[in-house]
């Protein structure tokens, strides 16, 4: 028999799996991030520059995706912030991405909004990413190469 869960559980839930997409995101432990999703989980980049997929679907394709981000950025999510929604399996945050750009060393600070709805479960569903495209452009611009402001592609991502 299954229970129902109620909603304070299912908010609690929903935002414990998004603070661990975080942590483990930023473990670069790409295997055990994968499990927070469902098996056909949307995950969405709505200001994805050339180079990066705006939106990646099951979790082939999020692993293919995701593989390659431990070597291309060393970070850690700090001052996280979720806002209270009505539907307890919808998980709007804030919070800044700060470490660096493995391939260029130079400083990778980012501040993200992220919208994500999960299961009953407390499984991704759908994750939509808000984040800043030009900070990732920069930060994986070695020094020694002058910026093309016509050139908004970027090397990470499947």
């Amino acid at each position: 028999m299954t229970l129902k869960k109620d909603d304070n559980t299912r908010r609690t839930a929903a935002q414990h799996t998004l603070s661990e997409h975080l942590r483990l995101t930023a473990a670069g432990r790409v295997d055990e991030w994968l499990k927070l999703f469902a098996p056909d989980a949307v995950l969405e980049f709505p200001y994805a520059p050339a180079g990066v997929p705006q939106r990646v679907t099951g979790r082939d394709a999020l692993f293919a995706h995701m593989s390659n981000f431990p070597k291309t950025f060393d970070v850690e999510f700090v001052d996280l912030v979720f806002h209270e929604t009505v539907d307890p399996n919808l998980v709007i945050a804030e919070f800044r991405s700060t470490g660096t750009a493995l391939p260029t060393g130079k400083p990778y600070e980012q501040t993200c909004i992220s919208v994500v709805r999960t299961n009953d479960d407390a499984l991704i569903t759908h994750y939509l990413d808000y984040w800043n495209p030009l900070v990732a452009i920069e930060a994986l611009t070695p020094h020694d190469v002058q910026s093309n402001p016509d050139d908004h592609s970027v090397t990470f991502g499947s």
